[in-house]
């Protein structure tokens, strides 16, 4: 691979803006990306992660940017995307001080990003961010953690699979295996548990996490991880981080239905979502499938209600029907229905604004 064209992939992906940032004292330093912001502000989640390089990071939050365009727009939220990565090891560089640096960089750009928790951030973190700037939701006794809310819209999206599958949404007549189970593939397995699924297994590799699931639920079976994808079920659902599903992986499958929470699971979103498609598994694009989150951050935004949150959630089974019937009718895989489906409510509502009209 040759030396990374940020401007040519910005280009490309019509991005808006890429921020670098550094503060000395706490060591911060990090890369916030926007990408689209035509529905509105840009809202992604703020993640830690030890890359390995500065490239590294920089793609992966510009594909997570991009996917939160998606993702808002697919939802019928009027919200853009946007997505911020800090570099380190985060069992080592979090304090408030540090938070609070991020925040005055998330005011600077003020308002047209709001950031959220996501991998290795927590809502005690925004409420250190929310001393500088109000541009951060998730925040206790407002909508909290998103994991839940994010595993139940993944809930609805993995019945909307089987349905268009088995024309049975019913979880009880069906088996399932769940790839991680820290945060969205907890709940999710917790969801499947009281739907009464006929069987659940899961892998992991946090310790802390297997032995929680073990006490817990001892009915859902453990697999080690490189078995999770050759199990005889009825919906894998990959909950881990992206690029799960590839050309190692694909060919393992037996699940007629792959729905998850896991951002950016196609390694190669062509290439990938075509080999779905050419085996007949019903792939539940993963930024429709985990919209939960940001729906019911959202909410906050507007004023939080819980119940208007999750009545919005659940509207994610009709959506999921919606661009899986789009796929089949225009003969192209479920992840391009999913970004017609998006890309068609973005320009609609930018013609829209074609003209002045002070507010």
């Amino acid at each position: 691979m040759g030396e990374f064209q940020v401007f040519d992939y910005m280009q490309k992906h019509e991005y808006e803006q890429v921020v670098y940032f550094y503060d000395k004292s706490t060591g911060l330093k990090g890369i916030t990306a926007i990408h689209n912001t035509t529905l509105g502000p840009a809202l992604g989640g703020t993640r830690i992660w030890n890359y390995a390089n500065e490239e590294e990071a920089l793609v992966d939050v510009l594909r997570l940017a991009r996917g939160m365009t998606y993702k808002s727009a697919a939802a019928g939220l009027n919200l853009g995307g946007g997505k911020t990565v800090l570099i380190g090891d985060a069992s080592k560089i979090k304090s408030e001080a540090y938070f609070r640096a991020f925040g005055r960089f998330v005011q600077s750009l003020n308002g047209r990003y709001i950031t959220a928790e996501d991998v290795n951030t927590s809502t005690r973190d925004m409420g250190y961010i929310a001393m500088e700037t109000k541009h951060v939701v998730g925040l206790e006794g407002k909508s909290g953690n998103p994991s839940p809310v994010t595993a139940m819209g993944v809930f609805h999206a993995v019945k909307a699979g089987l349905q268009y599958k088995f024309g049975d949404a019913d979880i009880a007549d069906h088996t399932f295996a769940v790839q991680g189970a820290g945060q969205t593939g907890y709940f999710l397995i917790n969801y499947l548990v009281e739907a009464g699924a006929k069987k659940v297994y899961f892998t992991e590799i946090s310790p802390r996490h297997i032995e929680r699931m073990k006490q817990e639920h001892p009915e859902v079976e453990y697999v080690k991880p490189e078995d999770i994808f050759g199990l005889d079920v009825d919906v894998l659902s990959p909950c881990a981080l992206g690029g799960a599903l590839n050309d190692t992986t694909i060919p393992q499958i037996h699940a007629p239905v792959v729905c998850g929470s896991a951002n950016n699971v196609l390694l190669d979103e062509d290439k990938h979502g075509a080999m779905l498609k050419d085996r007949g598994i019903i792939y539940c694009p993963d930024f429709v499938a985990n919209a939960g989150g940001i729906i019911n951050v959202y909410h906050e935004l507007q004023g939080y209600d819980r119940d208007r949150a999750m009545a919005d959630t659940k509207k994610i089974y009709d959506r999921m029907l919606e661009i899986l019937a789009i796929a089949d009718d225009q003969n192209i895989t479920s992840q391009q229905a999913a970004k017609v489906f998006a890309k068609q409510r973005i320009q609609s509502v930018h013609d829209v604004r074609s003209n002045y009209i002070p507010r």
